[in-house]
């Protein structure tokens, strides 16, 4: 049997226990008070944190490294939403590693919840991420993921990306207060992201200054105009981010650009390539004298046509080098797949450093005419000085030489008197041949084979019934001689018009290129080859004249069939 209990002491105990209930109840209130006020004092931290990163992609990652730590989430992910409404390939992640990344395969593009998030963009607190209708599941190599949380991050009224939280720590559930945490968070991050980018402007604007004072020196110190050019191209792929960088310039005489140079990923594929003005993206830039965007040019119908040179690539920009009739040329940008498009923030810096280039290649080509100028008119005062002194002098020598020759008795020394007459005739002749070369100026530059090509090419295109695809390098102008000239435009002729009557084919590629020493031409197309027992007077009339030049003609049959035919002369510097 027990100690019976005294009634005064169970008033005694009774008070004791209800005073432990309080002081636990209290005890709870208060460590709630401190892990709130933790909460907010992290939050804070978070804020100041996200706010003092002025680079964007830095501060993106500190958002989404703030946002696991604040909800104490083990997997959280920020996605950048395109103008299309699908998310980039600027995704970040907190929680993975690369090689989970890497397994996983490519970022998510916006379906299933993620799309959901970006359809309605308000928060959304799941307890089962399965469970909701517009779960898509996981892909393989994913780690399970159950409890989700996302808010939207605006900037400025526009949805800029979402946070994605996922599988908060311990097994428990998101609530209200971590929804809470995260959407102020979302706020800051929105004006962290708004501040970097326009720190961003700023800066891309300070580069695209300081390229065009670079390039403005370097024309007005009298650099070559392909240095320029390179110059420009190189500068433009550096401030934009781009993966390939083209610049084309117009063949004089014809409606058609040519590439002049090309750098970064696939250039060996653009250079030297004749590009039609009404087929091509880069010519409906040149003709409209706009910027011209793609967001993706692999698969663009603007792009002419030829073997694919854009693998690998998307976003691209075309901009015009100069403004309204001005034009000289065209910059290509083009970023790697998968990459954001060009924006109107990026384009337009980029139109007014493409303008500015060209006032400063307007103002070294009138420095180069006021060069070419001067130099003519001092040829013409040579050429004046020869005449009216020179030669003046040399005829009046000749007839006081011939005039003493009939004083001259000995036989042998009147000879040499009349031979030194005919010499002084002969150096009046030169002289005079060489003032007339001396006042020819030559200004027809679209004589030059580049030009004569690109025209055989053109009234190729009605026959074959598409536009063959052309490749020009090397200073054609200036090495390959007219005479040889001409047999390359008479052999590409005769090769086009067996194209067009026997191959069956639904693609040419033309190649002409020298490298000083010898000129080239390549016509490649894709149908049935040269029969064994066809005809071959053409192939003899264009292996006779490169035999007459002292080259040589081949063909080859490729596997993937067609004919390849090669025509190869010896050139010299004129």
């Amino acid at each position: 049997m027990g100690h019976p209990v005294e009634p005064g002491e169970a008033r005694v105990r009774l008070p004791q226990l209800r005073l432990d209930e309080l002081l636990g109840e209290l005890q709870a209130r208060v460590d709630a008070a401190r892990g709130t006020r933790d909460r907010v004092h992290s939050l804070l931290e978070a804020v100041l944190s996200v706010g003092r990163e002025l680079d964007l992609e830095q501060a993106l990652r500190r958002i989404v490294e703030s946002a696991a730590a604040l909800v104490d989430a083990e997997y959280a992910a920020l996605g950048v939403i395109g103008p299309d409404g699908r998310l980039l390939t600027d995704f970040f992640t907190v929680g993975m590693s690369d090689e989970q990344i890497a397994r996983i395969g490519p970022f998510p593009e916006g379906h299933g919840i993620l799309g959901e998030l970006i359809r309605h963009p308000e928060p959304l607190r799941l307890a089962r991420l399965s469970e909701h209708p517009s779960s898509y599941g996981v892909p393989a190599h994913h780690p399970p993921m159950h409890t989700f949380l996302g808010v939207p991050i605006r900037v400025r009224d526009q949805v800029f990306g979402n946070l994605y939280l996922t599988e908060k720590r311990g097994g428990a559930e998101f609530d209200e207060e971590d929804e809470s945490i995260l959407s102020t968070l979302a706020v800051a991050a929105g004006v962290a992201i708004d501040n970097a980018r326009l720190y961003e402007e700023s800066r891309l604007r300070e580069r695209w200054l300081r390229s065009s004072a670079e390039i403005t020196h370097a024309l007005m110190s009298g650099s070559e105009g392909g240095e320029v050019l390179a110059m420009i191209a190189e500068r433009a792929l550096e401030t934009t981010g781009a993966a390939l960088a083209v610049v084309a310039v117009p063949v004089a005489g014809t409606d058609a650009l040519t590439v002049e140079l090309a750098i970064g990923q696939e250039a060996e594929k653009h250079r030297g390539l004749v590009l039609p003005l009404d087929a091509s993206l880069t010519g409906l830039a040149f003709s409209t004298a706009v910027p011209v965007t793609s967001p993706d040019i692999a698969s663009d119908a603007r792009v002419s046509a030829g073997s694919p040179r854009f693998i690998g690539l998307g976003p691209a920009v075309a901009v015009p080098i100069g403004t309204g009739t001005g034009v000289r040329g065209v910059v290509l940008l083009v970023r790697t797949a998968g990459r954001s498009p060009f924006s109107d923030e990026e384009t337009g810096p980029l139109r007014g450093f493409a303008a500015q280039a060209a006032v400063a290649m307007e103002l070294a080509e009138r420095r180069s005419d006021a060069q070419q100028i001067a130099l003519f008119e001092d040829r013409d005062r040579i050429a004046r000085d020869l005449h009216d002194l020179a030669i003046q002098r040399l005829f009046a020598t000749g007839m006081t030489l011939q005039s003493a020759g009939r004083f001259i008795d000995n036989a042998e020394a009147k000879e040499r008197v009349l031979r030194a007459v005919d010499d002084l005739d002969e150096t009046i002749r030169i002289i005079r041949s060489t003032i007339f070369g001396l006042r020819l100026h030559d200004d027809d530059r679209s004589t030059g084979p580049r030009a004569r090509i690109v025209r055989v090419v053109g009234e190729a295109a009605p026959v074959l019934g598409f536009a063959p695809g052309l490749r020009m390098e090397g200073l054609l102008d200036t090495h390959v001689p007219r005479e040889t000239a001409d047999h390359i435009v008479a052999v590409l002729s005769e090769s086009l018009a067996n194209v067009a009557r026997h191959a069956r084919a639904d693609r040419v590629e033309v190649a002409l290129e020298t490298d000083g020493s010898t000129v080239r031409l390549t016509v490649a197309d894709n149908g049935v080859g040269i029969p064994p027992e066809g005809r071959r007077s053409g192939l003899a009339n264009m292996a006779e004249r490169a035999t007459r030049l002292g080259g040589d003609l081949s063909w080859t049959t490729p596997e993937n069939g067609g004919t390849r035919l090669v025509w190869r002369v010896p050139v010299g510097t004129p």
